[in-house]
């Protein structure tokens, strides 16, 4: 069943429209040579799903928590109109060095600012409605993610929440520890009254979260 749906993943992908396709192939081979943890890349059906909703919303500010190595900005920042920005959070001072660049060489390079550091702590100092933002760091972390983002997003903003299926294991009976906070996130997400729902099952399961 599992080669199933990776075979049906995979053909998915090369179904899919892919913008900037020859940079986020370069990009998905150097994560895979320069980091520990390369699986925590979006990877080209997921990185076609993000550029489609972006493409769809055309959203003047986004935010993404979590940039890795660039892969998933590039995507989002296919929707921008030409006034629009893309803002940035990665963590590790090493991994946003690679992902700088890539993103400088991006042709939306222009309209993407990378930001080093806690996202708990450089949220609050960004002063902008968010169109759209994407959701992709630390798991333990999500709920004070979204919380922190609700006051800058408005009716009809958009969240996607990447890894909310954790691989299957929210379905398990004996959940480990991170397991059991994404399946209390998702839990929690339902009773929210800022926020409707809807989870889909593309790769490790994304939330689209719209603001009401």
């Amino acid at each position: 069943m599992q080669d199933f749906l990776q075979d049906l993943n995979q053909y998915c992908a090369e179904h899919s429209t892919h913008h900037e396709a020859g940079l986020l192939e370069e990009i998905e081979r150097a994560t895979h040579l320069r980091t520990l943890a390369p699986r925590m890349l979006s990877g080209a059906l997921q990185g076609s799903f993000l550029s489609m909703m972006s493409r769809l919303l055309s959203p003047r500010k986004i935010l993404e928590i979590g940039t890795f190595t660039g892969y998933s900005a590039i995507c989002l920042a296919q929707g921008l109109p030409s006034d629009g920005m893309l803002y940035t959070i990665e963590y590790d001072e090493e991994i946003a060095l690679m992902a700088s660049e890539y993103l400088q060489r991006s042709s939306r390079s222009a309209q993407i600012s990378l930001m080093v550091g806690d996202a708990k702590k450089k949220i609050p100092e960004l002063d902008e409605i968010f169109d759209l933002v994407l959701i992709d760091a630390d798991k333990e972390a999500y709920g004070q993610y979204l919380n922190l983002v609700t006051p800058l997003t408005r009716p009809g903003s958009l969240v996607l929440v990447d890894n909310v299926l954790w691989n299957g294991r929210v379905l398990e009976d004996n959940m480990d520890k991170k397991t059991r906070v994404m399946d209390q996130f998702n839990k929690s997400v339902c009773n929210n009254p800022h926020w409707e729902v809807m989870i889909l099952p593309v790769r490790d399961g994304i939330s689209i979260l719209r603001r009401i």
